[in-house]
Order: structure tokens, then C-alpha cells, then sequence
């Protein structure tokens, strides 16, 4: 599933594309991913502007130019959006290998936005699981106010981190992923943070020390902003809105190493399960 950091970098490189463009025509071939309704989803988006989109954890957020009306894209785990003109082919979210993009629609196609002079943005999803909805001002509102605290953003100070771990007896990994408390971390940044912070993933949030709070406060902010910065994470299904690989695969320390020895020390990367969730930590340089 795209983190923070991929959805972040679909966000950027989609505004550079489709800001400004008008929706000609909708289809959909699998109603049940849309919302409210297949015929109010239709109707709202022809003729419909994208002036901008937004992003709140990991959900897309596009502001329309009809009147209290925005829609929300959210990828969950095999979601992708695929961009397509006359000179240019891009895509977020779940990797396609690139020669494939140029026969799209294919069987994984779910809706497609067309817009003038030839331009479509497919989304499609594997497993669909992910959605796109309709939803006021109003809806919207109480959609974010179920996010928790974000780094990165003015919410994600130490004081709100700190009260966020408080007195939580659940592990520190399966809170890192509680999107109600802490919004846009997943399972590859929640490993590596913790890795970076020196601190094991299945001890009990409410056990961490001041000292440990303010690292991994720290540590969660440089994590993100270095994801973001190197357009996020490849591994297995991530690959960016200019058709690249996202750079930060080269920078992981332990995700996706089980097995294999530390990059700072001489043990081996164990892999656990945490919140149902492979988890990644080394036992020497994590306490």
C-alpha cells in the first residue's frame, strides 16, 4: 500500500497534470468502488473541474469547481492512478510494468476520467479495495476529523505525539500504524522509524521513556521528509506519477531484510509478526 510519501508524491506530480481540466466523460465498470451512487457520481463529475487536490494521510482529496462538492481517491493496497495524453504517460500507486501502460484500459481498469485534447486518468485496482467518493464539505470534515496527528504538519508536535502514546498499552508498531492517531504511516515507515529511532516495535507504547519520545518524535518527521524527498518507496507495488521507481528502496535499513545480516551490526534482521503485520527489527541495534 502507498505510504505518506507515495501518496504525497502522486499528489504533487497528478497537481502539475490535471489542475484546471474539465472532466468530459466518466466511465465506470465497477460500481461498487464509487460513492455515494453510480448515477450521482456520473452526473457530478461531467463538466466538472479539478482545481486542485489535496491529501490528508493517505487520501486524495480533489476540490471541484461545483459548488461544496470534493472527491476523495484513496488506493488502498492495489489501487493506481495512470495519467495519459498525447506526449506523456505517468502513474501512482500500485506498479504496472511501463509497456503496459500504453494498452490501457485493461481488465484492472475500474474508472476512467476523460478530459480535452485526448488526455484520460485511469484508476486502476487489482483487488478493489480502493474507492472513490463523493462527499460535501461537511462529510469531508468529519472524514478528517478520524485522522490523527500527521508529520510533517503543524498537528505533529511533541507535545501531541507524546499525549498520543500515553498510557496506550498496545505495541509501539501497531500504534505507528493506528491511522485514527498517528495519519500516513504504513507498514515500511513504521518498521524503519522505529529502526532509526533504536527502539524494538513490539514494546508497549506506554513504556517508552521521555528520552525515547522525543527521538522517535524526531525520527518520524526525518523519516518521512526523506521519503518524500527521494518519491517514496519501491518495493513490489510502488512506482511514481513519472512512471519511476520510488529512490528510497536504496535507504532501507530494515524492512524487507529478514533474514539478512544488520547494515550496522553483525545480527541478523529478524521478522515478526506485529498487528498481523510483517515486522522487520534487528534485536542489537533496537532495545
Amino acid at each position: 500500500m502507498p505510504e505518506l510519501p507515495e501518496v504525497e508524491t502522486i499528489r504533487r506530480d497528478l497537481n502539475a497534470k490535471i489542475i484546471g481540466q474539465k472532466i468530459t466523460a466518466v466511465e465506470i465498470s465497477a460500481p461498487r468502488i464509487v460513492r455515494p451512487t453510480l448515477k450521482k457520481f456520473k452526473n457530478t463529475l461531467i463538466d466538472a473541474s479539478i482545481l486542485s487536490i489535496d491529501r490528508i494521510g493517505k487520501l486524495l482529496i480533489a476540490t471541484l469547481d461545483k459548488k461544496d462538492i470534493f472527491l476523495l481517491i484513496h488506493l488502498k493496497m492495489t489501487g493506481q492512478l495512470i495519467y495519459r495524453d498525447r506526449n506523456t504517460i505517468i502513474a501512482g500507486g500500485h506498479s504496472l510494468f511501463a509497456q503496459k501502460f500504453a494498452h490501457l484500459p485493461d481488465r484492472h481498469t475500474r474508472v476512467i476520467f476523460y478530459f480535452p485534447n485526448d488526455a484520460v486518468l485511469f484508476f486502476n485496482d487489482l483487488r478493489l479495495f480502493g474507492y472513490l467518493q463523493l462527499v460535501t464539505s461537511e462529510e469531508l470534515k468529519i472524514i478528517k476529523e478520524k485522522y490523527g496527528i500527521e508529520p510533517l504538519q503543524k498537528n505533529f508536535t511533541l507535545e501531541n505525539f507524546s499525549a498520543v502514546l500515553k498510557n496506550k498499552t498496545t505495541s509501539l508498531k501497531a500504534l505507528l500504524l493506528n491511522q485514527n492517531l498517528i495519519a500516513g504511516i504504513g507498514n515500511i515507515y513504521a518498521d524503519e522509524i522505529c529502526f532509526a529511532a533504536g527502539i524494538r516495535p513490539m514494546r508497549p507504547a506506554k513504556n517508552l521513556t521521555g528520552t525515547e519520545i522525543k527521538r522517535l518524535h524526531s525520527v518520524c518527521e526525518k523519516i518521512i521528509a526523506k521519503g518524500i524527498k527521494h518519491r517514496g518507496t519501491t518495493f513490489n507495488t510502488f512506482v511514481d506519477t513519472a512512471g519511476q521507481s520510488g529512490g528510497f528502496l536504496r535507504f532501507l535499513q530494515v524492512y524487507g531484510r529478514g533474514k539478512l545480516k544488520c547494515k550496522k551490526c553483525p545480527a541478523t534482521i529478524l521478522k515478526i509478526k506485529i498487528a498481523g503485520r510483517g515486522t522487520h527489527y534487528c534485536y542489537r541495534c533496537q532495545k
